[in-house]
């Protein structure tokens, strides 16, 4: 068969069809008769890749085969075709995909353990409808949990060959880094322990972020023991100066003003709980 024939014959079928053809797809439209061989069919498609140079089209590889797609740089516009709008991804949806990517295969449990929070069964339900990732064996530990790991759906929907042309883990950022732009995690279910989400071990917790609860300064004055009250009448001249000086009533310990201080730390910087709830 003649190769411009070929290449007219190959660009049709994958005009026609609606997922990526291989070459083995591809050779199975020719008759025994006149099938070509694997190497004919490599170098038309070549052809036409070349011939696609200046098109709005370009015919690209990915792992289910070959497939002609819309240019990157018009896709926007041509996207205005379809009224509905392209689904949207929470974070920790695409922080359970990147596990399973990198990590694979991969337990539910193990995920739960990276990222410190529970993952949903509605996030791997979706990835699942989605077909970009699946089960694919067993953990043989007790309770024999399921592992994950990505499809060839997964790799035609984001234009890869293989596992292979993502990039390293040693190619991306520090983690530390990522972490603290973009803290891992969601906010957590009511009730939740919300440094966990922020990475935090409960040993981490420090006394000022209880303070505002147990012992506020403002429970113990002015009703309790106000300095009004306890001068003139009961203290003399020279009990007077050090009040005048330091602000803070005879009967008070010093330590007390150190706890004013660190009661009013947490009005800046945010509690655990709102951090978490900014991330939801």
């Amino acid at each position: 068969m003649e190769p411009p024939l070929l290449s007219r014959i190959l660009e049709a079928a994958l005009l026609a069809a609606d997922q990526p053809l291989g070459a083995d797809r591809l050779l199975a439209l020719f008759a025994d008769a006149e099938r070509p061989t694997r190497d004919e069919v490599h170098a038309a498609l070549e052809a036409l890749r070349g011939d696609c140079a200046q098109r709005a089209i370009e015919l690209v590889e990915v792992a289910g085969g070959f497939r002609f797609q819309v240019r990157r740089e018009f896709a926007e516009r041509v996207s205005r075709l379809w009224e509905e709008r392209p689904p949207r991804y929470s974070r920790a949806l695409l922080e359970t995909l990147a596990l399973i990517v990198y990590r694979q295969p991969i337990t539910r449990g193990e995920i739960e353990d990276i990222r410190g929070v529970g993952v949903s069964s509605s996030i791997t339900k979706t990835l699942q409808e989605r077909e970009w990732i699946r089960i694919v064996g067993h953990r043989e530990v007790p309770g024999r949990p399921a592992m994950y790991g990505t499809t060839r759906r997964f790799l035609d929907d984001f234009n890869l060959k293989g596992l292979d042309e993502l990039p390293t883990l040693a190619e991306l950022r520090d983690l530390l880094q990522i972490n603290a732009e973009l803290p891992l995690g969601d906010a957590p279910d009511p009730g939740g322990d919300a440094a966990a989400v922020r990475g935090e071990s409960p040993e981490d917790e420090s006394p000022e972020d209880e303070s505002p609860e147990d012992e506020s300064p403002e429970d113990e004055s002015p009703e309790d023991e106000s300095p009004e009250d306890e001068s003139p009448e009961d203290e003399s001249p020279e009990d007077e100066s050090p009040e005048d000086e330091s602000g803070v009533a005879p009967g008070h310990n010093p330590p007390n003003d150190a706890g004013d201080e660190s009661g009013e730390e947490p009005s800046d910087v945010p509690a655990p709980a709102l951090a978490g709830a900014d991330r939801g």
